[in-house]
């Protein structure tokens, strides 16, 4: 997989970020690039200017953990950035392989995993892959997308239904942040996976019918999703804030659990409730989905 295109766009705009102040360089005048000179990159990195040019103009094979770690450094990169670069070096390798994935159309849960997720009854608890498709739910996790599970196509995909589902808007209050995670989600898989066809099919769907995702995809901001709160408007129960946890799942690589967790005694809380009791009480089971607003796709 010839990935420079990715490791070039990449480090240029991760160097575009950083003045020469926040690194503690004098900014000099007659400056003609935004953020650091490649030179002063090198420098703190210490390595070459030749060689960090050839790694910006993409050619990051045979580069050692202790000069990524430098550039990672120098140019002031996060937790995710830096694990990114990671991968980004890794793919570029002849050797490297793509890590194992299962395919979202031919994977299942497992009978112990839907045992597990359908008791989680506080919360909306379901498992995704990189490529953010919903691979398997508990009852009140389908009934909180339920806009999600009415979109086109199979599996249920949270980024086609953010970017190209006009319901998104009103789902996700905060639809800004909700639209840059959802980028910043696929861009990291796509460093860890690059080989993968249905990833790059998504991507260049989305890239192809939204202006949005578009813009922020060239922006190539990466991150990890572990933990964090959410705010949600939902069509049956309205406005909630949620807790949430994202666990890699270590026997199926490439696959989360997210668990959403509303704090005791909230208004959230009761309104969670509602929609599990609203769920069961419109089907007679609580595995059915509500009725959601018909697709509007934008």
């Amino acid at each position: 997989m010839d990935n420079r295109a990715e490791v070039r766009e990449f480090l240029m705009s991760r160097r575009a970020r950083v003045t020469p102040q926040a690194a503690g360089l004098p900014a000099g005048t007659n400056r003609r690039v935004a953020g650091l000179r490649r030179s002063e990159v090198a420098f703190l990195a210490g390595v070459s200017i030749e060689y960090y040019t050839r790694l910006e103009r993409g050619d990051i094979r045979g580069a050692s953990p202790s000069v990524l770690d430098g550039i990672a450094k120098a140019l002031h990169l996060d937790d995710a950035e830096r694990a990114h670069l990671f991968d980004l070096a890794h793919a570029a390798e002849p050797t490297g392989r793509a890590p194992k994935r299962r395919h979202p159309r031919g994977w299942t849960p497992h009978q112990s995993l839907q045992w597990t997720l359908d008791a989680i009854t506080a919360g909306p608890a379901f498992v995704r892959n990189g490529r953010m498709d919903l691979l398997a739910v508990n009852p009140l996790g389908r009934a909180f997308y339920a806009d999600v599970y009415d979109t086109p196509g199979r599996p249920p995909n949270l980024a086609r239904f953010t970017f190209l589902d006009e319901r998104a808007t009103t789902f996700y209050p905060d639809w800004e942040l909700a639209a840059e995670m959802t980028v910043a989600i696929l861009r990291t898989e796509a460093g860890r996976d690059p080989r993968n066809k249905d990833l790059h099919d998504l991507i260049g769907e989305l890239c192809t019918r939204s202006d949005d995702f578009r813009r922020r995809w060239a922006a190539h901001n990466v991150r990890q999703h572990g933990t964090g709160f959410k705010n949600f408007h939902h069509p049956v129960v309205g406005d909630l804030t949620l807790a949430y946890e994202g666990l890699e799942m270590v026997v199926e690589p490439g696959l989360t659990l997210t668990i959403y967790a509303a704090e005791p005694g909230s208004p959230s809380a009761e309104r969670l409730q509602l929609l599990a009791s609203w769920s069961a009480g419109e089907h007679g089971d609580a595995d059915a989905t509500p009725p959601a607003r018909k697709a509007t796709e934008r």
